[in-house]
């Protein structure tokens, strides 16, 4: 049997057992031994019947006593009962739909039966329990539990790990021997075998280190081997590092340490010689646009041009009043290329800009258009990079000639995940908050108190203040009992008719909506209700309360990022989180969100709780989904996988070595087809 030979081969798999098969991604023997438990049942010790508590699983030995067919009923739906006893109490055993297997049942013959006893009338039953004669052992030991779907059963999908490990030849190992011996890795054979039926805990634990140690050392090589294809060969144009402390110094007010040392890390990555790709991850109000700052006056000061790119129109125009502001007394020169300008503007900035004369253009994904050219380019800057593609992001880089790149995001990634969504970057980290910020009072309520926050909300409109009031649906649904921003508008717009309320949400048109951020931005609307559209948007200094409704329905990061819109002024600010139905994950994360305000700690609890790809989306990314490694919880795996695979691609980077050629087919199979470029 070989591992390329499709699953029909195996005995009891016709079309439609292989369609079905199909839908959980097996198609070839390979895939079948690939296909791994998602838990294990422990049935090592067998339990006496007198043993057996309700709703606990158990395994038990017993003398089959008595078949009986439900005489009410006929054929398929006949029900089966099976009485057995093992000398410390008898025990029923029920199976529906299975007058087929009374046959199977042997009188006074000993079977091993698995699982969970529950109690009817006052005596334990076991429904349609697994089953095997007691000689063949067949149900016992650790044993694998798998996805499944319709068509298909634990008992099939085992019998089918079975035959295709026992027909499959040895897994070769393809990892270098010091690689295997550094980690202390079992072998490729050994994982896969007990990873699908270990014979005890231990082996368990090797095989699933080796198997998650695999799939993430392919993850690393491919995303470093993507690193290097960017930078290969590619010389970086040479900055004058002391243009930063001359930037710094006539600040007026002193950097945190987190601030400074970002700064030192671009400023070496800026003079190096190499072409920089970094990220700066910093939390709402860390300051991270004075870093932007720095990073574009060693640009124009060294020579060259710098341009900065915001994902809403709203948002470029905030940048470019605050960059302008900010060189002013430097006598560096700021445009502005924004979708909306009139023909007649976008060509004056257009011949400035290619002429030198604008030394910093800030814009939308306008600036990639064809026709923006620039003199000379040598540093790109993009704010809330995940707004924007890589594709953008690429297009951007080739308007000079290899310029250095910085990535800038308010949406706290947890330092794992930063290393995977973001492996050809390197990463910095502001994780300290000026002095003297103020905190913004958070609060979890459920929806018996919703009046009482609506008059807390009055209170503060009254005072001159603003509010943002967010919903999880734009308008109502009727699968799903939560309130929608067209609800809510309504319900606000009656509620509160000496205030100006506005709705927001993402169908609008993009003049729409800019128009509605302009006007609150200008407090002409004191309250902006609206969906998540406003996560990311302009400084509105005097916004004092975020109120979020159905705050079960967002994630912690989410919540966090919503939370950042307000506590940007002189006045305190606060947050009410407002939920329906409570769980214990809603519970959990309210009790994290009113505790904490360090995005970095909340996006690690987000990562716990939820997982990489409901946080990020990953998928956006050209990121593969894992099957076995979680970037949660094997993150010391993935330190120790990350350098192993640097030592390999800094003396291999295509993987051309006939010794890396398993290593590169795992790549290449983890990222697909369209990632052959890279190798």
């Amino acid at each position: 049997m070989e591992l390329n030979e499709t699953v029909s081969v195996l005995k009891g798999v016709g079309p439609k057992k292989q369609a079905a098969l199909e839908k959980l991604g097996i198609r070839t023997i390979g895939d079948f031994v690939n296909f791994f438990p998602r838990d294990y049942e422990d049935r090592r010790r067998a339990r006496s019947i007198g043993e057996l508590e309700e709703d606990k699983p158990a395994l038990i030995q017993a003398n089959v006593e008595l078949v009986v067919k439900d005489p009410y009923r006929k054929g398929r739906k006949q029900i089966l009962r099976v009485l057995v006893s093992d000398g410390t109490g008898n025990l029923e055993l029920i199976f529906f739909q299975a007058s087929y297997l009374a046959n199977t049942f042997q009188i006074g013959k000993r079977y091993d039966f698995f699982g969970k006893p529950a109690a009817n009338f006052g005596k334990l039953q076991m429904i349609h329990p697994d089953y095997a004669a007691s000689e063949k052992g067949l149900i016992q030991g650790i044993v694998p539990v798998y996805p499944l779907t319709s068509g298909i059963s634990q008992k099939e999908m085992r019998a089918w790990q079975r035959a295709a490990l026992r027909g499959i030849p040895k897994i070769e190992e393809y990892l270098p021997e010091e690689i295997v011996e550094r980690n202390r890795l079992c072998g490729c054979d050994y994982a896969v075998l007990n990873v699908h039926f270990p014979t005890d805990k231990q082996p368990l634990l090797a095989a699933k280190y080796r198997l998650v140690f695999d799939e993430l050392m392919a993850l690393q090589l491919g995303l470093l081997a993507a690193r290097q294809k960017t930078i290969d060969g590619k010389k970086g144009l040479v900055f004058h590092s002391g243009n930063a402390e001359i930037y710094i110094h006539s600040l007026g007010y002193q950097l945190t340490s987190a601030q400074q040392k970002v700064a030192a890390e671009i400023t070496e990555d800026l003079k190096s010689g190499r072409v920089m790709n970094r990220l700066v991850q910093g939390d709402v109000g860390s300051g991270k646009t004075v870093i932007a700052e720095i990073a574009l006056y060693q640009a124009v000061k060294s020579g060259f041009q710098g341009v900065f790119m915001a994902p809403t129109e709203l948002l470029a125009k905030q940048h470019f009043e605050g960059l302008r502001k900010s060189f002013q007394p430097h006598e560096v020169k700021v445009g502005l290329l924004t979708g909306s300008m009139t023909a007649k503007e976008k060509r004056q900035v257009l011949e400035r800009l290619a002429v030198g004369e604008i030394q910093i253009l800030v814009g939308t994904h306008a600036i990639i258009q064809p026709d923006v050219t620039f003199e000379n380019l040598g540093l790109v800057i993009t704010d809330e990079q995940h707004r924007f593609g890589v594709k953008q992001r690429t297009a951007l880089s080739e308007k000079g000639s290899d310029p250095h790149v910085l990535v800038m995001t308010a949406t706290p990634i947890p330092r794992t995940l930063a290393v995977i969504l973001y492996g050809d970057l390197d990463v910095s980290i502001i994780d300290e908050l000026p002095p003297g910020r103020q905190k913004i009072i958070t609060k979890a309520i459920d929806e018996s108190r919703r009046h009482t926050c609506y008059d807390f909300v009055e209170k503060e409109l009254s005072e001159g203040r603003q509010a943002y009031v967010v919903a999880p649906l734009i308008d109502e649904s009727e699968v799903l009992d939560v309130k929608s921003a067209e609800e809510l508008y309504q319900e606000l717009r009656d509620r509160m008719k000496e205030h100006e309320v506005a709705l927001l949400h993402g169908s609008m048109k993009q003049k729409e909506k800019d128009d509605i951020m302009a006007r609150f931005y200008e407090n002409e609307i004191q309250v902006l209700v609206s969906t998540v559209v406003i996560e990311v948007g302009i400084n509105v200094p005097n916004a004092t309360v975020m109120v979020i409704e159905n705050a079960e329905r967002f994630g912690l990061a989410q919540l966090h990022q919503l939370r950042g819109r307000v506590g940007r002024g002189k006045h305190q600010s606060y947050c009410v989180l407002v939920s329906k139905k409570s769980s214990e994950m809603a519970a959990e994360r309210a009790e994290i969100m009113v505790s904490s305000q360090d995005g970095f700690y909340i996006a690690e609890q987000d990562l716990k709780l939820r997982g990489p790809g409901e946080i990020f989306g990953t998928r956006q990314h050209g990121v593969p989904d894992l099957v076995i490694a979680d970037l949660a919880r094997h993150t010391k795996i993935l330190n120790d996988v990350k350098k192993e695979a640097e030592r390999i691609i800094a003396d291999d980077p295509g993987l051309k070595n006939p010794a890396h050629q398993g290593m590169k087919q795992r790549v290449l199979k983890l990222f697909g087809d369209d990632f052959s470029w890279t190798l």
